[in-house]
């Protein structure tokens, strides 16, 4: 049976950017305390977690003061260092969810490609690539465009480089500045991702949401997808599928790609090009973390993404996914030409907007193209339009400003 006292437990999360901000928002109603550890002081995690501590990623001493404070270890981004994670997991016996070895695999493009192939989850056809030859083979076997991809540090688009054609490999290449991977190019119906949960001894999945992208960059997300239920009970199988290869407890965000045609690697993906027939179910990539296109569960899902994720570190009983009512959500990003402080205008038709919300990341610095929060707007039954939703979403997004007047 599951207890609580005070002081309660403590999460200790590497990392303090938004996920840690509404993870922290998520674990104090459940009595849970959180710490954070952010190279950036005052992180937007800060103000709502109990303490911040101010280090690298990868800083040991200071994940080793995280783990002295915590009951359990989780992380928010990549970043953190897997290596230092399971050293000092072992030393102080300080759990790590999800695994240190999860995020070993995740970290590395190529090498999740490979682990996930070989269990047989279907990926679109890939190979290593360690010269401008390799990309121009590829599109020689692929077909142009291709996706190149950086095998590690790539987020939010940033890191993945179309290549239109030969001439652009060299150009491509420099441009990623590292290992890197290809993929063939998939022409989909649509990008939809499964919030997924992987609890102690149970899983539990939130209702498939429909991804819309721009310069690679998650702008969009509508729930429910508007695919067919055939396609959304694909989309799961290929999701547990997907968490029998990770290790540990938490929210995963599962990317993928619903096809029209069959694009899937075979057994030799690096040989092999899209193939024609059915249309399936692709991964384009994980997050072993609460994921922006989860985000919408806070208003429109019975439990949050990130009130799962504590409870699974944890090893407490997952709560429902279901969907509580149809929910658009847009981000916000800054529409600014160069850095200038955060301000952000025009919200109050927003805040008068019913069944519309606002969440403001608190970063002290607008960005072009940074993600300084989002709008999410549910309706207002079980059976409201999804897309008039959106509708509304998007021009709630349209009248808001950072620039300067």
């Amino acid at each position: 049976m599951t207890t609580l006292q005070m002081p309660g437990p403590t999460l200790g999360v590497v990392g303090g950017g938004q996920l840690g901000r509404m993870l922290a928002e998520a674990a104090s109603p459940l009595g849970v305390e959180v710490v954070v550890l952010d190279p950036t002081p005052d992180c937007p995690a800060a103000p709502v977690a109990r303490d911040q501590i101010v280090a690298d990623f990868d800083d040991e001493a200071g994940i080793r003061e995280l783990a002295a404070r915590a009951d359990v270890l989780t992380f928010e981004i990549e970043l953190a260092d897997q290596d230092v994670l399971e050293r000092i997991s072992e030393d102080t016996g300080t759990p790590v969810h999800p695994k240190p070895s999860t995020l070993r695999t995740i970290h590395d493009k190529l090498v999740q490609k490979r682990e996930l192939e070989d269990a047989g989850v279907p990926v679109p056809p890939f190979r290593a690539v360690d010269s401008a030859d390799d990309i121009r083979a590829a599109i020689d076997d692929y077909g142009a465009p291709v996706m190149l991809k950086a095998r590690t540090g790539g987020y939010d688009g940033r890191g993945n480089v179309p290549v239109e054609s030969k001439a652009d490999a060299e150009d491509a290449l420099e441009s990623v500045a590292g290992p890197a991977m290809v993929e063939a190019f998939v022409e989909f119906e649509r990008e939809v991702s499964v919030i997924a949960v992987k609890g102690d001894d149970e899983v539990a999945t939130f209702p498939l949401g429909e991804n819309i992208h721009e310069d690679e960059i998650l702008r969009e997300t509508i729930v429910p997808a508007r695919s067919s239920e055939a396609a959304s009970e694909r989309a799961y199988e290929v999701a547990r599928d997907v968490l029998e290869v990770m290790d540990g407890r938490g929210v995963y965000g599962i990317e993928l790609f619903e096809t029209s045609e069959a694009h899937s690697a075979s057994e030799n993906s690096s040989e092999q090009g899209p193939r024609e027939g059915d249309g399936e179910i692709l991964l384009n990539e994980i997050a072993p973390r609460p994921h922006n296109s989860g985000h919408w569960t806070i208003e429109g899902a019975q439990s949050s993404q990130f009130e799962q994720h504590a409870r699974a570190v944890l090893g407490w009983p997952l709560g429902s996914t279901e969907l509580r009512s149809p929910t658009a959500l847009t981000n916000l990003l800054a529409d600014v030409t160069e850095n200038q402080d955060a301000r952000l205008r025009d919200i109050d038709e927003i805040l008068e907007t019913p069944g519309a919300h606002l969440h403001w990341y608190g970063k002290h610095t607008s960005r072009p193209g940074r993600k300084m929060g989002h709008v999410t707007v549910s309706g207002s039954d079980p059976d409201a339009d999804v897309e008039a939703l959106l509708e509304t979403a998007r021009e709630l997004e349209n009248a808001l400003t950072f620039t300067a007047e």
